[in-house]
């Protein structure tokens, strides 16, 4: 009934975990990125079945790719450094059972350095679980699933555990803000001075005052900075694409 896919670059410290969250799925696809770890061995130990796949800077591609070698009617999208909590398994099972619904929003809460984050952007609502011929992913970064049918809302939370250290975040958000920047390129958006330390402030302001990310303390203080770094790193890397062709 239902297939679980879980895409992963070298994600032996987390995957575990997420596979035997789904463990009561009919079917666990893993679509691997060139893993250089044990990230297969893992998933092959926990019952998966493995798809070597490129991602080639795009993420919507690797999942499209991945929804069309799913067996099942309904497929559920979960990142490696992602759990389904016992209450949701237990409310996804239930609630396919008798669905008159295409598509299903999960709330995601974040556990950042052994704590949960309560405010600013760690609180998200991802469309996560829907029929498989239903939608497409689009958006080489940050990407959408993009249903054509009824959409309804799951109460449990999915719990998410990203970058366990500093040093972790900003490499992901190295590789993140680059696919990004590409694709405004891409797209004709060109960034300015004022462009760059618009998004950059705004992007503080609006998580660490205006979401409250200040009452997460000093998790939520560094969680702001990084995210504030991210929009920075998105525009400025986007203005050194123009600069490098108006150079060619």
């Amino acid at each position: 009934m239902i297939s679980t896919i879980i895409i992963a670059k070298n994600e032996e410290k987390n995957i575990e975990r997420a596979l035997k969250s789904v463990s009561w799925c009919d079917e666990i696809l893993v679509i691997d990125d060139d893993s250089t770890d044990k990230t297969e061995i893992i998933a092959k130990n926990n019952g998966a079945k493995i798809i070597q796949k490129s991602l080639e800077n795009n993420f919507s591609k690797a999942r499209n790719f991945a929804l069309m070698q799913a067996e099942h009617e309904w497929v559920l999208f979960l990142d490696a450094d992602e759990e389904v909590s016992k209450s949701l398994a237990f409310e996804i099972q239930n609630s396919l059972k008798t669905s008159l619904i295409d598509a299903y929003e999960i709330t995601r809460l974040d556990y950042l350095w052994g704590r949960q984050l309560k405010y600013g952007d760690a609180r998200a609502v991802l469309l996560r679980l829907a029929r498989k011929n239903t939608g497409v992913w689009k958006g080489a970064v940050h990407e959408n699933w993009v249903i054509n049918g009824k959409i309804g809302k799951l109460k449990n939370p999915l719990i998410h555990y990203p970058h366990p250290s500093v040093a972790e975040f900003l490499q992901d958000i190295n590789t993140y803000t680059s696919i990004r920047a590409m694709e405004l390129y891409n797209q004709g958006i060109k960034a300015s001075f004022l462009s760059v330390l618009f998004h950059m402030k705004t992007k503080f302001y609006q998580n660490y005052i205006f979401r409250g990310g200040f009452r997460d303390g000093l998790p939520g203080l560094i969680h702001a900075m990084i995210m504030s770094f991210h929009a920075f790193l998105v525009r400025g890397k986007l203005w050194l694409l123009w600069q490098k062709k108006s150079h060619v």
